[in-house]
């Protein structure tokens, strides 16, 4: 039996290695693994379904701001997400929980408090930075209109916001493209937008006001 793993996706390698240090410190019964984009992080949690949590930065290649986070949660809803990131501005963590995360861990804080959070969300709780901002109604509305699609629409959705044309996400995602066809049905549908440039800002607004 595989032994339990803990992921830690981000794209630069000494901070990755001061994380690795600290979970290899305190957290020696866990397995480690590294992912430096967006498509490895999905990689990784297929090839390791002894994922039991992911630390993760947002602002890797392929990432669109919180887009990672969401697909994560949407195919692995099991599995815990702790953001770990540089900017800590009281939205970015308010977004951060309303689009799933289970903590959020600000990087200029100290090894213990990394390791605090780590045990807290592995323990089934969360751990959250005080904030100041408010919960957002839109971001509510906008993670529910989300949670409605599947994985592969989600997938999908990330090609239309890049401007794909359907055929070019068939030959991206390996689908055939009338399967994509009623993938873009069904988005729209579900995200309430009437055409794939609205959907397309929809994405948009994954990101952040300020670099995340």
């Amino acid at each position: 039996m595989s032994e339990p793993t803990l992921l830690v996706a981000d794209d630069h390698p000494l901070f990755r290695a001061a994380v690795l240090h600290v979970l290899r410190e305190r957290f020696a019964q866990y397995q480690t693994l590294e992912a430096a984009s967006a498509s490895t992080v999905s990689s990784s949690l297929q090839e390791h379904p002894e994922v039991e949590l992911v630390l993760l930065d947002l602002t890797m290649p392929g990432a669109r701001g919180f887009s990672t986070l969401l697909h994560v949660r949407g195919e692995y809803p099991e599995i815990p997400v702790v953001i770990i990131s540089s900017n800590d501005h009281p939205r970015v963590i308010r977004r951060a929980q309303q689009f799933g995360a289970a903590g959020f861990i600000p990087k200029s804080s100290p090894a213990e408090d990394i390791g605090n959070a780590i045990d807290a969300v592995l323990e089934g709780g969360s751990w959250f930075p005080p904030m100041a901002a408010e919960r957002s109604e839109a971001d509510a509305e906008l993670a529910a209109r989300l949670a409605q699609l599947t994985p592969q629409q989600f997938r999908v959705l990330l090609c239309l916001a890049d401007g794909l044309l359907n055929k070019q996400i068939a030959h991206e995602l390996g689908l055939a493209e009338n399967t994509v066809k009623v993938h873009v049905t069904a988005i729209l549908k579900k995200l309430e937008c009437y055409s794939r440039t609205q959907a397309a800002v929809l994405v948009k607004s994954l990101e952040n006001d300020a670099d995340i």
